[in-house]
């Protein structure tokens, strides 16, 4: 059985491809690019060394493009105190008094939370905000000065 050129490239891309699917890995992708366009300079008609100069090409080309990409995006904060996914974050709780263990039990949302506080400072009584939410527990620094 004699495969031809175009063949095997477009065998690399789809274990490229399936690697991802595995992994998660994203540059995967921009090297399967590399393969497909590999597999399209053989049914060009371009040699082995053509095919290869190109497969090169359009994957380093794709793996640097996501890279610059990625550096010019920061990445988001993670879910626990990202506005985004979760909708307390930002918003107001009243701590009546602190524990000795440095926990408060605060009513938020028609139930009782444990607050922990994560603030710069001392912790005193007073209107907090929750910037974070870990499991059960609130993480709360003090409010701003209205």
């Amino acid at each position: 059985m004699d495969l031809q050129d175009s063949t095997l490239w477009w065998l690399l891309a789809g274990s490229l491809v399936a690697v991802e699917l595995v992994t998660g890995t994203f540059y995967l992708l921009a090297l399967a690019v590399g393969a497909v366009a590999g597999a399209i300079a053989a049914h060009a008609g371009l040699g082995l060394t053509g095919q290869i100069v190109t497969a090169a090409l359009a994957g380093g080309g794709a793996t640097a493009a996501w890279h610059l990409r990625r550096a010019r995006h920061p990445r988001s904060a993670p879910s626990e105190r990202n506005r985004d996914v979760n909708l307390d974050i930002g918003e107001t709780v009243q701590v009546d008094t602190w524990g000795s263990d440095g926990h408060a039990q605060v009513h938020y949302r028609g139930s009782t939370w444990t607050a922990r506080y994560a603030g710069h400072g001392s912790r005193g009584p007073g209107r907090h905000v929750i910037v974070a939410v870990r499991g059960n527990h609130l993480e709360v620094a003090e409010a701003p000065a209205r």
